[in-house]
């Protein structure tokens, strides 16, 4: 099965520089994912993938793939449309990126069942959810590595929330080409209305980070706030020395509050987190190449 481009002109910046002009281009495409849920049910469907360059970078240029979170309920889940996150796709644009952000089945434009959930909240099974998610990102990649202006074998990966959790675990596979990965906020089971700062089964979780960490090969940036309203301030650190302990190699950084909820930093607050990023991409085979 192959994934089927849809050109769009969403919208695009020019800069006329003498009789050159630079173009930041969104496009989309559809992605066919075969996945699993937590009771072997298989799922197969298309997804719908955002894929952000711009032609005045080098090229071939790197990849990063950028995943989004997960809502505590359906409607939340269905209300997110279309993945793009706009103010971090422009700073990984300017890094030099070609920036892939797909919309996993179940969620917005995508649709489909909720091939995520996790259980009950006193026995979740984290591990087959987050392989779905991270198997939907290495689909999404192999479609993109066959465009001629990026370097397949220079990939770094970005999760939010669910997403970051999903790259803890994608990052424990050690796909060729994936140089580095950064979680924001990874976890899952938290309820910030329901069950403000206590997630559901975080010992659980605790013990899946460390199943990663003694395999994971690829250097990580974890990136938490103090006022964490899903996962509170202990919990990302417990997960973390599960994690490192077990082998895995992975910086952590925690932001002080940040809003009512820092769980969105990566969102709301961009310019917080840029420079550990960049920090973090300069040390990981990422640095900026010189635009033409």
């Amino acid at each position: 099965m192959r994934a089927s481009w849809i050109w769009s002109l969403a919208w695009m910046l020019a800069t006329a520089v003498g009789a050159a002009q630079a173009r930041v281009v969104e496009e989309q495409m559809d992605v066919p994912v075969p996945v699993k849920n937590i009771w072997g049910k298989e799922v197969a469907q298309t997804i719908r993938v955002t894929v952000w360059s711009d032609d005045a970078n080098p090229r071939p240029a790197p990849i990063a793939i950028v995943k989004h979170g997960r809502a505590p309920d359906a409607q939340g889940r269905a209300a997110l449309g279309r993945a793009r996150y706009t103010d971090a796709s422009r700073y990984l644009l300017r890094r030099g990126f070609v920036v892939v952000v797909p919309t996993r089945v179940g969620y917005g434009v995508s649709g489909g069942e909720d091939v995520e959930d996790t259980g009950a909240c006193n026995n979740r099974n984290f591990a087959p959810a987050f392989a779905a998610a991270a198997q939907q990102m290495l689909a999404a990649l192999h479609a993109v590595r066959q465009r001629p202006d990026v370097a397949p074998d220079r990939v770094l990966v970005i999760g939010q929330s669910f997403g970051g959790a999903s790259t803890v675990a994608l990052a424990a596979m050690n796909p060729p080409g994936v140089q580095a990965a950064i979680n924001f906020a990874g976890g899952s089971g938290g309820d910030p209305k329901g069950r403000p700062q206590n997630p559901c089964s975080p010992a659980v979780l605790e013990r899946t980070y460390g199943q990663y960490g003694a395999q994971a090969k690829v250097p990580m940036l974890w990136i938490y706030t103090e006022n964490d309203m899903f996962f509170g301030p202990q919990l990302p650190r417990q997960w973390h020395a599960a994690f490192t302990q077990a082998g895995g190699k992975a910086r952590f950084v925690q932001f002080p509050p940040h809003g009512e909820d820092g769980h969105s930093l990566f969102t709301r607050f961009p310019e917080v987190w840029q420079p550990a990023v960049s920090e973090f991409l300069d040390a990981n085979g990422f640095a900026p190449a010189n635009r033409p």
